[in-house]
């Protein structure tokens, strides 16, 4: 294990790992066994890259990404600042894949919004935009775009709740407001989407919101 030195910038690399050139990595980001970075991909700093993971050319990370093991990222796909990729999720980029027919060239994005989840094993179609903040649940399958702060579960996925910028689920209080237990932080629902009162999405978080102090289901009883 070693750290290479890309783009006057510090990362590390395992020494199982492939990272093809040219590509731009983040200070701070680690790249771990078993792992591809193919030519021309950008990921930002602080990412944790896992076990097994390929990374295509032309995907564009952000910074603070956790990327669990076994994931694959294809051409197309953009990831936003603070993402959570859960393990074996899978993210595609054609509608209608045929062996035969070259479709290089018409490659579908997806997009997926500051500080979302992917849990493990889901399945994100191509051509969709996952929200900021939004939390697809372990093994559901997403067909369409996700709002941002929406608790995504099935197959197909549909929305069954609210999900703070902590990921617990918010229950409106008085006012049409909702809370979340951990932060304090306020919520309120305008046009079936949701917004933050307090923080904009875009916002980091404050450095005394980012530790949890105390185990899920602790807030779950408030």
């Amino acid at each position: 294990m070693f750290i290479r030195r890309l783009n006057n910038m510090d990362y590390f690399k395992h020494e199982s790992a492939y990272v093809d050139q040219p590509c731009s990595i983040g200070k701070g980001t680690k790249i771990w066994h078993f792992s591809h970075v193919m030519a021309d991909a950008v990921i930002g700093e602080n990412c944790i890259i896992g076990q097994n993971v390929n990374i295509a050319g032309g995907v564009v990370i952000g910074k603070g990404v956790k990327i669990q093991n076994n994931v694959s990222i294809y051409t197309g796909t953009v990831i936003e600042d603070y993402v959570f990729l859960g393990p074996s999720c899978v993210l595609t980029n054609v509608t209608n894949p045929r062996s035969e027919i070259n479709r290089h060239s018409l490659y579908e994005k997806i997009i997926i919004k500051r500080g979302a989840s992917i849990g493990a094993n889901a399945t994100i179609v191509c051509g969709v935009t996952i929200g900021y903040y939004a939390f697809v649940a372990a093994g559901a399958v997403v067909a369409k775009d996700v709002p941002d702060y929406a608790l995504m579960i099935g197959v197909p996925a549909r929305k069954v709740a609210w999900i703070s910028r902590h990921g617990h689920i918010l229950r409106k209080e008085k006012d049409n407001v909702c809370v979340c237990p951990e932060s304090g932080l306020r919520y309120a629902e305008d046009n079936d989407r949701l917004r933050c009162l307090d923080i904009e999405e875009t916002a980091p978080l404050p450095e005394s919101m980012r530790k949890s102090e105390k185990e899920y289901d602790f807030y779950k009883t408030l």
